[in-house]
């Protein structure tokens, strides 16, 4: 990972923690998820922080071996787990990730997405609220909010209008906007970011970059026949390597203007024809490519990107690493793990 602004404050002893500085305390709900392993990861190697992170549904089996790291199995649905939770850590910061993240389900059980996103976040402030401490809050959006843009309207800015054209999209405005009536009504300092999407090794095949390269993966090792089934490849999106993103979450949280809201995106948009053409092309397997209405959503965006300049002025916040390299490392992660099946 290649992180290019140092965290102040960090002292040089032997456990890594200035003396007589007592360690920020930090709670990554969704922590076992592929955004919350990665900011982990981040945050165990860019800072002194002690983390809490929850995880869901599956239960804790055992403890990463950094001892500044600790798993939580909490249903974030529960008040009282949750509220147990806050006032045990007591957190200087908490990143709330944990989120049902895909949109096809959304679709066909969109009570289950709300209830997951908004039901769980409205959880965390009301404990942060009850709790009186000055626990700075990270509310993850999403570019979905803002639905399909006008030609005129590209880039998207935080200003441009909000056209959610899923229910997961729905419960991310609801959960944006939640942030934002708790730092309005009480004072809480929660700053929000509206990523546009993101990628990277360990991601589910359900998402576009991650489902090609598993298949291309398996059709080398002979483990699937040589056709690789896609859904609109006309679409264009904004990408950005997830090892960005977590970067530019620790940097919302600790340098973002509380109450405002920040666009995280490269500001270029990439076809998913282009993001298939690319993995292919770094293949010697002859690959023939097959359209499954399956794969389509109900309602499709056809063109979408945004501009990330306001995070940029606020932060200097600008993605490090190229989309190729991000898709080269995509490949290289579902090869090797073709290779242990």
């Amino acid at each position: 990972m290649r992180y290019n602004r140092p965290v102040e404050g960090i002292g040089d002893t032997s456990n890594g923690v200035m003396k007589g500085v007592k360690p920020l305390r930090a709670i990554i709900s969704g922590a076992g998820g592929f955004v919350g392993g990665y900011l982990c990861e981040y945050l165990l190697n860019e800072t002194d922080w002690r983390l809490t992170g929850t995880v869901f549904p599956h239960p804790v089996e055992s403890q990463p071996e950094d001892t500044c790291l600790r798993l939580q199995h909490v249903d974030l649905r529960d008040v009282e787990a949750v509220h147990a939770l806050v006032d045990a850590v007591q957190p200087d910061y908490i990143f709330h990730l944990a989120a049902q993240s895909y949109v096809p389900p959304s679709f066909t059980d969109p009570w289950d997405t709300l209830e997951n996103n908004i039901r769980a976040q409205l959880n965390l402030l009301e404990a942060v609220r009850r709790s009186g401490r000055e626990t700075r809050v990270l509310v993850i959006g999403s570019n979905e909010e803002y639905g399909a843009p006008r030609p005129d309207e590209l880039p998207q800015t935080e200003d441009s209008p909000l056209r959610p054209s899923n229910p997961y999209a729905v419960s991310k405005v609801g959960q944006d906007f939640l942030g934002l009536q708790y730092y309005l009504a009480y004072k809480i300092p929660i700053v929000r970011v509206r990523p546009f999407n993101h990628t990277g090794p360990r991601q589910s095949p359900r998402f576009v970059a991650p489902a090609f390269a598993s298949q291309i993966a398996r059709i080398e090792a002979g483990l699937q026949e040589p056709v690789l089934k896609v859904g609109n490849l006309e679409a264009a999106r904004d990408f950005t390597d997830v090892r960005d993103i977590v970067w530019g979450y620790h940097l919302a949280i600790t340098e973002g203007e509380p109450g405002e809201v920040y666009n995280l995106a490269s500001g270029r948009p990439r076809s998913i024809q282009g993001l298939l053409d690319t993995l292919l092309s770094a293949s010697p397997a002859d690959i023939r490519v097959e359209r499954d209405p399956e794969r389509y959503r109900p309602v499709d965006v056809p063109v979408a990107y945004g501009s990330a300049e306001k995070f940029r002025r606020q932060t200097g916040w600008e993605p490090q690493i190229s989309f190729e390299q991000t898709l080269k490392d995509v490949l290289t992660y579902w090869r090797e793990e073709v290779s242990t099946w």
